[in-house]
């Protein structure tokens, strides 16, 4: 089994490990740990510690104001390896009690996109989901000087380039790769990631593009959408570094996350302190909680294990929205069609780590970047997922984190939602699909009031 170990190592490692100017490796942080194979390829990661603003703050408890702080005496370090599969209870429990700079050992699961379970004709065309998100055209709100982070399986600029008869591009030099994975940024074989790209530029066709290749892991996987969530660890890490160096006014990071765990079988089970899919206090959801704490809007695909048409990786037998995918602090995006009708592939709620899941819905289903083909549909809560997080993005045109923070901005966009169903939130739906004018005149509104939005131009 795929583990991620927690240690608190002595200072001067875990100062090596947060400073990017020096390097440490696993064996430098972990030594040598009898039954657990390290992964060499792995750069060790440096994980906030959570530490309550308030004196009297409850330092065992997410669920109140936390500042993260990555100083060496608070600050701990991931590396990852392989447990043998037969005795992995009796292996944690010795492993503990032989190393007390363990902190804690966790899943790494298997992590996969989500595209369509079904191959239905599109429904409309991406034309006409620009019509629908046209109102923040109208106010120049096109995503012009804000970050989008496309976490995928990479960026062909040439393909998007060819659909959209202009040129785009990818910030090199703020991109990541996954270890072993050599690609240059924007050239990544067109799939997935390109689709999710194409997608979210139709609200922000001015944003700049970060490629976050996370699911390109050089592991064996049943389909190239394969990774571990390890990746994705490592990758929020290097997103916090991006977010820290803009400056404080002008700050504006948009995560699009279009994948999710499918599988109880990759995790440890509920209750354990190493789960992942039920447990906000697991490595990578502490990382989400860090990123967005830092003024980072994510959001994920709620995922494609609807009732009515389940993806057949679902494994989950109920509660399909799990993990970092039902995090409070993001945006869980389920999908309806071009006419507003919930598709039967989204996943419904409740949440795992937070109940009220999906959030809202965006548009998918529909003709778009042909990634797959050339009358293939742009599918699943995969599309969904970068739509919204175009909208997101050209709402950070002129309203920076320094005018609306994350949470009020989800509030913002929940509240404003087109509601569908049932009166107010619903579990297949959420609080309904994103509205743009709705959007635009509680802005209007706000600034009105004496909330100035900041011109990032």
């Amino acid at each position: 089994m795929r583990v991620l170990i927690q240690m608190r190592p002595e200072r001067d490692l875990v100062e090596a490990v947060v400073n990017p100017q020096l390097t440490a490796t696993a064996d430098d942080v972990a030594g040598r740990l009898s039954g657990i194979e390290l992964d060499q390829s792995f750069t060790p990661v440096a994980v906030p510690r959570p530490v309550p603003t308030m004196t009297d703050g409850d330092p065992l408890s997410l669920d109140q104001p936390l500042r993260f702080s990555m100083a060496p005496q608070d600050a701990t370090v991931l590396v990852r390896g392989e447990i043998h599969d037969y005795d992995t209870a009796d292996r944690i429990a010795m492993l503990s009690l032989a190393h007390p700079e363990i902190v804690g050992i966790s899943a790494d699961p298997v992590i996969e996109g989500v595209p369509t379970c079904g191959g239905d004709s599109p429904v409309g065309d991406w034309q006409d989901v620009r019509d629908l998100l046209a109102e923040l055209g109208a106010d120049n709100l096109d995503g012009s000087g804000v970050a989008l982070a496309i976490t995928d399986t990479g960026i062909n600029t040439q393909h998007l380039s060819d659909e959209l008869d202009r040129p785009i591009k990818v910030d090199a030099a703020r991109s990541w790769n996954p270890p072993g994975v050599t690609g240059q940024p924007g050239k990544f074989p067109v799939n997935h990631g390109t689709m999710c790209a194409f997608d979210a530029l139709i609200a922000a066709p001015k944003a700049t593009l970060l490629d976050i290749p996370v699911l390109l892991s050089r592991r064996p996987g049943p389909t190239v959408m394969s990774g571990l969530l390890s990746d994705a660890v490592a990758a929020y890490s290097h997103l916090l570094g991006v977010l820290g160096a803009m400056p404080e006014d002008k700050r504006a990071l948009v995560v699009s996350n279009s994948w999710g765990s499918f599988s109880p079988r990759w995790d440890f089970p509920p209750g354990h302190p190493g789960n992942y899919s039920d447990n906000r206090a697991h490595p990578f959801n502490l990382m989400v909680t860090a990123l967005e704490a830092a003024g980072a809007d994510i959001l994920f695909a709620a995922g494609n294990c609807g009732r009515d048409c389940p993806d057949g990786r679902c494994e989950f037998t109920s509660r399909p929205i799990c993990g970092a995918n039902s995090h409070p602090r993001v945006l869980s995006i389920g999908g309806v069609d071009t006419r507003g009708d919930r598709v039967g592939y989204s996943s419904q709620g409740p949440g795992r780590l937070s109940s009220d899941k999906p959030d809202i819905c965006a548009y998918t289903h529909f003709e778009g970047s042909h990634a797959f083909g050339a009358h293939a549909p742009d599918s699943g809560t995969s599309a969904a997922c970068p739509v919204a997080a175009g909208v997101v993005a050209a709402i950070r045109t002129h309203w920076p984190v320094s005018a609306i923070k994350p949470a009020e901005l989800r509030t913002l966009l929940r509240r404003t939602a087109d509601d569908l169903g049932t009166a107010g939130f619903d579990f297949d739906t959420g609080f309904g699909v994103v509205n743009p004018s709705a959007i635009m005149d509680a802005l209007r509104r706000r600034q009105k009031n004496g909330h100035r939005s900041r011109s990032r131009r």
